[in-house]
């Protein structure tokens, strides 16, 4: 079979959108040409600064002809129905059409309808066509008078199928089998026959096209220059991509800067090189200080060896340096608390307030939860003052991903306490589901109290206002903020009640604009914004207790989707949950995790199976007598010894599992548990539950609910397969 060959030659391409492009041309296009009927073999994509390419394998040379049968309508229907079948069927009169007997149906027409395979170069014109018209780029852009866009005016296409030019033309450009290869070092045309005489044509013009070699290949040379200089290379995967995206030829050199500059944080410098001039950051390998020097890459072999784009970029690197350097500088003039005074110049959100009137909230409460995390209530509520100080300062002002960085390093030169200056870093974690949190058992107590505080007045600010995720959005990261709280609670076994802290964060005022019985309130009652505290009952007045139930719910719907990437089984999770009043993170991980293991025994599997024998026998019999066997029953009125040993069984067990669970020993509740498999078996096995005698019937239905009753302290068993 023959191969597919496409090229999109353009000016330079963003390197950010480089591999959503490949992609997005190789899964547009196969789907296109399987849809027409062309079953292809494997397709990939690739894509340099001036070109996305495709190559498809096992392109057949025709589309397979295809037998159609289309229904009409019954003979004799109106004319119009009649008309529009013809029309619909490409056929010009009934005598074209057939008519199939039906005897209960009536006579009816059917058309059939044969289309003859098509040729391939055809389908992948049209299909090309179609796809590059409605690219999805995220930007795109028209050049001279066509109404065409792409993400740079397109050059020239390359189209081929096995060697043969496809007739194909868009916005102008028609497909031929002549590209170029590097701007600088190979920007002549040459023709190409197929996929492996254009690629190794492109190496032979200075252009690697595969962005994973030239990653590799800018690292391979990167680690060699800074081991000649006895140096380590600072390693940052989205950099390493970023330049592989800008370059089709990359060339590793090597600059420098003057060692004063060091006297700045590290990562001042670091991030200063990378967002201006893409550069990479070296250190000593014995101190893991940063060094002077810095790995730049090169789009093209330079005949002086690269010095003069090693010194053009040395220049642009000391001044933005520089300007690193003075806002470090001036920075530290200012002390933090005369920072934290200026974020009342910072609006968090119109209806919450002003940066400054959310740590006045973050303060309170990371001093309420302090001591739940073993953390100095007092340290707690200082880290929290100054958490968002570094917001006005100059150097987060220039690079915002330095945030908290920062102030840790502003409050050690002020002399703060190290945990308050570290916790004043760390709030912010985890940012995402890799990044790290902080830990109790590496000092960071103070730092959690304060990251749960901050997370957990975003999460009640958002539910005060109702500005909650939907499905189709989380423009305020609400989810992460949750996700995060989950992740500081569980992997730090921290008991905090969820419930309690809802409350505590939103019995506070919210913000001015919202004070209870304010201007603002009475503004927000009437756009039906929330006001807080539940004071009044009018329209769009929040009550607390209801956002901490909801809120609530929100945390459970993250913990099972949290705890499911973890490998917890779901009905698991939904068990659990189901008992309700379950706020203690920690403790309902444990539940979970002690279920599982249980589940996994005889004992386990085998009183499951008897909880859903005695679950499913009281739905059929409470529906069938519409009535509730849910209560006590008649000790008199057991007469078997299988009864007896049952109902003693019960008492025993939910004595033992509620003992057991009120010291948080979920694995003694579940052994206490297993104490009821030898019980219910033999009961099933001996006893008729639906006696004849009404009496007797009544009172087993209620032992049976009392099985499910003892149960339900640990789980809700009808919740989990098997």
């Amino acid at each position: 079979m023959a191969e597919l060959l496409l090229e999109l030659f353009s000016e330079e391409i963003p390197s950010r959108m480089q591999a959503r492009a490949a992609e997005d041309l190789k899964r547009l296009v196969t789907e296109g040409l399987r849809a027409a009927g062309l079953h292809i073999g494997e397709a990939h994509s690739f894509a340099t600064p001036r070109r996305l390419t495709l190559a498809v394998e096992d392109v057949p040379a025709e589309s397979p002809a295809v037998s159609e049968e289309r229904k009409g309508p019954r003979v004799g229907a109106p004319e119009q129905a009649v008309a529009g079948f013809l029309k619909a069927a490409g056929l010009a009169s009934l005598a074209d059409a057939e008519i199939v007997h039906d005897e209960k149906k009536g006579d009816y027409y059917i058309a059939r309808i044969e289309k003859p395979g098509r040729a391939a170069a055809a389908i992948v014109a049209d299909v090309v066509s179609g796809v590059l018209a409605k690219f999805p780029w995220p930007k795109s852009m028209r050049w001279g008078a066509d109404t065409f866009q792409w993400i740079r005016p397109l050059k020239s296409i390359v189209c081929l199928i096995d060697g043969a030019v496809v007739p194909l033309e868009v916005a102008g450009v028609t497909a031929g089998n002549a590209t170029r290869g590097h701007r600088f070092h190979g920007n002549a045309l040459f023709e190409v026959t197929g996929f492996e005489d254009y690629a190794e044509k492109l190496a032979g013009h200075a252009v690697m096209l595969n962005a994973e070699e030239r990653a590799e290949e800018i690292k391979e040379q990167a680690a060699a220059l800074a081991e000649k200089a006895k140096l380590e290379l600072i390693e940052d995967e989205a950099l390493l991509a970023e330049n592989a995206g800008l370059t089709e030829w990359p060339v590793v050199l090597m600059g420098s800067f003057d060692e004063s500059f060091l006297d700045v944080p590290a990562e001042c410098l670091t991030t200063s090189m990378k967002m201006h001039q893409k550069c990479f950051s070296l250190r000593d390998p014995k101190t893991k200080k940063l060094a002077n020097r810095f790995i730049l890459v090169s789009n093209l072999t330079a005949t002086d060896g690269g010095a003069e784009i090693v010194s053009g970029n040395e220049k642009v690197i000391r001044a933005r340096l520089s300007d690193a350097k003075f806002f470090w500088e001036q920075d530290l003039k200012r002390p933090l608390d005369e920072m934290a005074i200026a974020l009342e110049g910072i609006t968090f959100h119109e209806k919450l307030g002003t940066q400054k009137e959310r740590v006045e909230r973050i303060k309170e409460l990371a001093f309420q939860i302090a001591g739940a995390v073993d953390a100095d209530p007092q340290d707690a509520r200082r880290a929290a003052e100054l958490s968002k100080a570094d917001l006005v300062s100059g150097m987060v002002g220039e690079f915002p991903e330095l945030q908290g960085l920062m102030g840790r390093y502003y409050a050690e030169h002020a002399g703060a306490k190290p945990e308050i200056a570290r916790a004043i870093e760390l709030h912010y974690k985890p940012k995402g589901p890799t990044d790290i949190v902080p830990k109790e058992d590496e000092g960071d107590a103070v730092a959690i109290a304060v990251a749960l505080a901050d997370k957990l007045d975003t999460l009640v600010g958002f539910w005060a206002i109702d500005e909650k995720p939907t499905g189709s959005g989380d423009p305020y990261q609400l989810r992460r903020a949750a996700l995060g709280v989950i992740r500081i609670v569980i992997e730090n076994d921290l008991r905090v009640p969820l419930m309690k802290v809802f409350e505590q964060a939103a019995a506070s005022p919210l913000t001015p604009t919202l004070s209870p019985g304010g201007e603002g309130a009475r503004r927000a009652r009437g756009t039906g914004s929330l006001s807080p505290r539940g004071e009044g009952q009018g329209e769009g007045v929040f009550d607390p207790a209801s956002l901490s139930k909801d809120l609530l719910s929100f945390f459970a719907d993250r913990l099972k989707v949290y705890l499911k990437d973890k490998g917890a089984r779901h009905d698991l999770i939904d068990a659990v949950f189901s008992l309700g009043g379950q706020d203690d993170l920690a403790l309902i991980v444990r539940r979970v995790e002690a279920l599982g293991e249980f589940l996994k025994t005889d004992d386990g599997a085998t009183l499951l199976a008897g909880v859903k024998r005695a679950s499913n026998i009281l739905a059929i019999e409470e529906k069938k007598d519409k009535t509730s066997y849910t209560g006590g029953y008649d000790l008199k009125l057991l007469r078997e010894n299988e009864e007896l040993a049952l109902a003693a069984a019960i008492e025993s067990v939910k004595q033992d599992t509620v003992a057991a669970l009120n010291v948080e020993n979920f694995k003694g509740a579940m052994n206490a548990l297993a104490e009821l498999r030898a019980p219910v078996d033999a009961f099933f096995e001996k006893v008729t539950v639906n006696a004849p005698d009404p009496a007797l019937r009544d009172n087993r239905l209620k032992l049976l609910s009392e099985i499910r009753a003892a149960t339900l302290t640990v789980a809700d068993f009808s919740k989990i397969a098997g």
